[in-house]
């Protein structure tokens, strides 16, 4: 405010407006970075918006509570047991102190009374510069509004990369967005209970100050399945389909491949289809083998970080 009568209001879009501030508006609730609504042709400040977060960023609802089950993933046991040690134990049990892919976070969100804010890390990258920080801070005071909380960012390589010499706009822009992250995970509460998972398909890439113990203080692989995990996962996938008393999974279960949960599940999937298309209700052998032939990739570099 500059005055009682007008203000500077900034725009989204950077310009600065100089407005004339509605009489019957309570002065004492225009703040530094409140919402304001200005009018259409005169630029008149009209009304002042609850400090609500961006509209890109809200909590999920019960109604949109992921209902996935640690029972509904097969295998990854000691993923499961490590992730609830790192999150779900210091929610529900707050007496505990300082204990941090999509599937084990959704689980972790249902087993919890928490919040659960899902955000990618795309989508932080915004076409205005500064636009990016400013959603970071609003993810992180939502969070804190409604502890006990669950920050999930997916694909956080796309904004925390490691770091070098930007020569443009956009380079700039995503390190402020890292820089403000880091600023947010270091500033936090410890008495606030909220956790922060990210996940990753290049942990590789990642800058290391986000790796560094107090920031992120637990990695955990999600490796290819063994033969064991294998066997679980096509038992879960397959549990309500009709299958063929020739159908032998061990047979998939046993071959060398390097396959993920995803891949097994778009197995059982594509083997389903093939079954419909030939207008038949129980899925055969050579359902799965063709379903096999059209998901199994070619296995990927290895690379020592969770080791």
């Amino acid at each position: 405010m500059v005055d009682a009568e007008t203000g500077i209001v900034s725009s989204t879009t950077g310009s600065n407006y100089y407005v004339r501030i509605l009489s019957t508006l309570n002065r004492e609730l225009l703040k530094p970075s409140s919402s304001v609504a200005l009018h259409r042709h005169s630029n008149a400040l009209v009304e002042i918006l609850p400090p609500e977060a961006d509209s890109s960023i809200s909590l999920l609802s019960d109604a949109e509570r992921p209902d996935v089950k640690y029972s509904d993933i097969g295998g990854a046991d000691v993923q499961k047991q490590e992730i609830r040690e790192a999150v779900e134990l210091p929610l529900t049990h707050f007496d505990l102190y300082r204990t941090g892919k999509t599937m084990l976070a959704k689980a972790v969100a249902h087993h919890t009374t928490a919040a659960f804010i899902r955000v990618v890390g795309s989508e932080f990258v915004q076409k205005y510069l500064g636009e990016g920080p400013r959603m970071v801070r609003d993810v992180f005071r939502l969070a804190k509004e409604n502890a006990p909380a669950i920050i999930f960012i997916d694909e956080v390589d796309s904004i925390a990369t490691a770091r070098f010499d930007a020569h443009t706009g956009a380079d700039r822009e995503v390190q402020r967005i890292l820089m403000e992250l880091l600023n947010q995970m270091d500033g936090f509460d410890q008495s606030v209970n909220v956790k922060v998972i990210m996940a990753t398909n290049r942990a590789d890439t990642l800058d290391p100050a986000l790796l560094r113990p107090g920031r992120l203080d637990r990695k955990i692989e999600c490796p290819h399945p063994d033969r064991r995990q294998k066997r679980l996962v096509f038992q879960v996938c397959v549990g309500k389909m009709s299958l063929s008393d020739e159908v032998d999974l061990e047979d998939y279960v046993s071959r060398p491949d390097k396959i993920s949960a995803a891949d097994i599940r778009s197995i059982c999937q594509e083997a389903g289809l093939q079954a419909v298309r030939k207008n038949r209700y129980v899925v055969l052998p050579k359902d799965f083998e063709v379903a096999y032939k059209i998901n199994v990739r070619k296995p990927d570099n290895d690379f020592e970080f969770y080791k």
